[in-house]
């Protein structure tokens, strides 16, 4: 496994990872949501991160990480790919070369909130509402070095 730099060339397949890993882990999200989410992605967010992707020996595309000042923006990774040690590569990597150190999860994405745990992420705050309102709390964490 490698870790690059995704280009726009990338963005379909990581829309496509994204919607997937979402479909997977995020039950609580109605389908409206994620309709509306999707095209927000797809032009706007991924542009405004640090956006690095995880490739197998192949060169497919495994799964994702995106990264603005210090806080990983979104990380997703293609279902098929899960509980292989992509996440934990992708966020190891955005930790040493992106300084990644701040996280903002869904608090009922509890596999997530245990995935930011064992990588020595712990809650420092929580807030009713998401990034665009919705009423999904979110756990704001940080590595616990900060």
């Amino acid at each position: 496994m490698k870790s690059d730099n995704a280009t726009k060339e990338d963005y379909l397949v990581l829309i496509e990872i994204w919607e997937k890993s979402v479909r997977a882990t995020h039950d609580f999200l109605p389908e409206e949501n994620i309709k509306t989410l999707k095209p927000l992605i797809l032009e706007h967010y991924f542009d405004a991160v640090d956006l690095r992707v995880a490739r197998d020996d192949n060169n497919k595309i495994l799964g994702f990480i995106g990264i603005a000042q210090g806080n990983v923006e979104m990380l997703f990774i293609s279902p098929d790919s899960r509980h292989r040690g992509v996440g934990a590569f992708l966020l190891k990597h955005a930790i040493k070369y992106q300084s990644a150190c701040k996280v903002d999860v869904n608090e009922q994405n509890t596999d997530a909130i245990g995935f930011y745990k064992h990588l020595g992420f712990k809650t420092i705050d929580r807030s009713a509402l998401d990034g665009q309102g919705n009423a999904f709390p979110l756990l704001h964490m940080a590595l616990e070095t900060i």
